[in-house]
């Protein structure tokens, strides 16, 4: 599709003026010396002296504060620049310890030197996601659940205590208020290009928080208190976000140059592109080549979202919403460009005019969004990941994604890029992508984990049976046997619904409640975009269901180790014995109904789209249905924990349970039977 080349600023009218205009209308030189103490410490009340109020209300009157601010601004920013390194250290460096991010702020103040204006936002953004870090620790000094907004946490009350209400609407001049700069915002969700961020704001940030520090190190001598950091987020199981393997993408001499390569040349021609955010993609790029990965995915993900809004708004028709929004009115975010319809009930056509919609919403959603996924965007910009030890593997992603959408983006002239050969693998992972942090992708995966768990069963440590059966007071397998027959039962009910030559008359169990069957069936593509709730709400149980039967199997795994060490050290007393009769009796049915449980929980997934066709009070009913199977795994795992080991109760409550599924099978009320 054309997009408009004719875009020079995502900035509305007023927000382009106050960022870029306002804080130079004052021209008058500030003397540094007076927010600067003998010992170069920062005089905190010179500063709030320029913060003006509204006679109405008392607020900040955020025009007036900005162009007032703007020559100290200017003045702070000359004074850094007269500093050497090693000046800047002695007087500063110890100052911004509270943060537990020293060594990003004195990588700003090395930017300020250069003023360079794509290091200046990159530098902008990683020292307000450090700082909104460092501030929530300080909220937890005197509150519990600390804000996730950046906004909430300057307005708390916690913070005032602390720093006092005069610096902390200083503080919300720059970051974290609608009304003021707001350079948070701007940079981080891609409204601002590089030209537009004066490095005078950067050096003032950078300032203010050096006398945060003085600020809390005297509260904290004053309370006797201790300022303890939050742990950083880590990614754990890196292999599961390997959409775009890193061959692709790493150091190998084969692609990594020239895939790199070829992506400089796309960005130049791409439509997904703004041209004026040119130089913050060609800085992704360097930053991942130079392996400064935090750096690439930070100025990456704001430029992947305003080409995004360019799409959205380009193909939606409301061109006005590329703009930055004012105070009173909202931006696109990602989630509204990826939802289904529009504010005003229309379908978005955003995702019909990308190409591969439920790929690239697919990624998106588990990258950025998903409450289980890496929510990349969230942590990194509210400063929970640690910089310096940034994943590699999680920047090959981010980039991998950039480079499919540039291409997807780019015009005739570009075919024999897009065509390259070291492209097509790119491409294929691309188009190949299925959700790997939606509800219904995670519950596949607990169900298979769980198989496995149980799976393991038969290597259990286990007495000889000609032992166990000369045990006093237990009286035999008849009715382990008579469930084992009820499941069986169940299972030819089921066979229509499962792959074909699955089933064998002479061992249903074996032959149907497998981890083949399983890795087959979990194969099938089940739509993750664009949920419905009925649908998210089945889901919940059927992973809370699963959940349950995970912790029984591992329960008795651990109970059934446990037991026959102590068999074979003969500590088991009398009762003992019986009851550890009881468990390997247990076993022998407990295994298949927790597999057919494994396997009803997955035909139900297959088809769970169906609900949408029950009336309110099927609808009902059903979940009522899955709600009491979902109590029966949670009275499992009670019965088979190590403290109350109750297996004849663990015998009736499933003879109960499975009554109870062979009738809602004949009767044909699952959501399998209405998919069919």
């Amino acid at each position: 599709m054309a997009l408009p080349d004719s875009v020079t600023t995502c900035l509305s009218q007023h927000v382009h003026y106050a960022i870029c205009k306002l804080g130079f209308e004052k021209t008058d030189t500030y003397d540094i010396n007076n927010i600067l103490s003998g010992n170069r410490e920062v005089c905190w009340q010179a500063i709030t002296e320029h913060i003006s109020y509204l006679e109405s209300d008392q607020s900040v009157d955020y025009i007036k504060s900005i162009r007032s601010l703007g020559p100290v601004c200017e003045s702070v920013h000359l004074y850094f620049k007269s500093l050497t390194k090693e000046q800047f250290v002695i007087q500063y460096a110890s100052w911004f310890h509270w943060t537990n991010c020293t060594k990003v702020f004195l990588e700003v103040f090395d930017v300020l030197q250069y003023a360079q204006a794509t290091e200046v936002a990159l530098g902008l953004m990683k020292l307000t996601s450090c700082l909104e870090q460092a501030l929530g620790d300080v909220y937890l000094l005197k509150g519990n659940d600390c804000p996730f907004l950046l906004r909430d946490l300057l307005a708390s009350e916690q913070l005032a205590d602390v720093f006092g209400q005069a610096v902390m609407n200083v503080l919300r001049v720059f970051i974290g208020s609608p009304h003021g700069l707001n350079l948070r915002n701007v940079l981080w969700h891609g409204f601002a290009s590089p030209q537009e961020i004066p490095a005078k704001y950067c050096a003032m940030l950078l300032f203010l928080t050096a006398g945060l520090g003085q600020l809390l190190q005297t509260y904290l001598l004053q309370t006797e208190s201790v300022l303890v950091h939050r742990p950083y987020v880590i990614f754990i199981s890196l292999e599961e976000l390997d959409a775009f393997p890193g061959k692709y993408l790493t150091s190998s001499k084969y692609l990594n140059n020239e895939i790199l390569s070829i992506a400089e040349e796309l960005v130049e021609l791409s439509n997904f592109v703004l041209k004026m955010m040119l130089p913050f993609w060609i800085a992704a790029l360097t930053a991942f080549k130079q392996s400064r990965y935090a750096d690439s995915v930070i100025l990456l993900l704001p430029q992947l979202e305003a080409g995004l809004r360019l799409l959205f708004t380009t193909s939606n028709k409301c061109p006005n919403r590329l703009l930055t929004a004012e105070s009173s009115a909202l931006y696109i975010t990602f989630d509204e460009m990826l939802a289904k319809h529009l504010d005003n009930e229309e379908v978005n056509q955003l995702p019909l005019v990308l190409e591969e919609p439920a790929m690239a919403s697919d990624f998106l959603w588990d990258f950025l969004s998903h409450q289980e996924g890496p929510r990349i965007r969230d942590r990194l910009s509210h400063g929970q990941i640690n910089l310096e030890t940034f994943p590699r593997e999680v920047a090959n992603q981010i980039v991998g994604f950039a480079i499919t959408v540039l291409c997807r983006f780019s015009d005739e002239h570009t075919f024999s890029l897009k065509e390259h050969m070291v492209m097509k693998p790119l491409m294929n992972c691309a188009s190949c992508y299925r959700s790997r942090f939606h509800p219904i992708s995670l519950l596949k995966k607990q169900v298979l984990e769980c198989m496995k768990s149980i799976h393991l069963w038969p290597e259990l440590p286990s007495v000889p049976e000609e032992q166990v059966q000369k045990i006093k007071g237990f009286e035999g397998n008849a009715e382990a046997d008579t469930l084992i027959l009820m499941i069986s039962e169940i299972i030819s009910q089921l066979q229509h619904y499962m792959p074909q030559n699955c089933c064998s008359s002479d061992d249903p169990i074996n032959s149907v409640l497998t981890e083949r069957v399983l890795v087959e069936l979990c194969d099938t593509r089940v739509c993750t975009l664009y949920s419905p709730r009925p649908v998210l709400a089945v889901v919940v149980v059927l992973r809370r269901i699963s959940a349950q039967c995970h912790q029984v199997s591992q329960q008795v795994t651990a109970g059934a180790g446990l037991r026959y060490a102590q068999w074979v050290h003969r500590t088991l007393r009398s009762r003992q014995r019986l009851n550890y009769r009881r468990m390997l009796n247990s076993i022998k049915f407990l295994s298949p109904v927790l597999r057919l449980i494994l396997l009803l929980i997955t035909l139900e997934l297959i088809s769970v789209h169906s609900v949408c066709k029950k009336n309110p009070f099927d609808y009902q009913q059903y979940l009522n249905f899955l709600k009491s199977v979902l109590q029966y795994t949670e009275n499992l795992v009670t019965y088979t924990s190590p403290e109350k080991n109750k297996w004849d109760e663990t015998m009736e409550l499933t003879k109960k349970t499975l009554i109870k599924l062979r009738k809602i099978s004949d009767k044909k009320l699952m959501l399998m039977h209405l998919a069919t």
